[in-house]
């Protein structure tokens, strides 16, 4: 699987969070954690996140 870095993790090695390919699922490449997606629920998952971040 093809791994994607965020754009908005910048380049300076710190924390960044990580796509993968067809955007079924999400990780911080720090530690490695995984978040699977199945079907809407990514979708779901971002506009929860939007509203949080603001």
């Amino acid at each position: 699987m093809t791994w994607r870095k965020s754009s908005h993790s910048g380049n300076s090695g710190g924390d960044c969070v990580e796509v993968r390919g067809g955007l079924d699922a999400v990780r911080d490449s720090k530690n490695g954690d995984v978040l699977e997606f199945r079907g809407p629920a990514l979708a779901a998952f971002l506009r929860a996140l939007k509203r949080r971040v603001g």
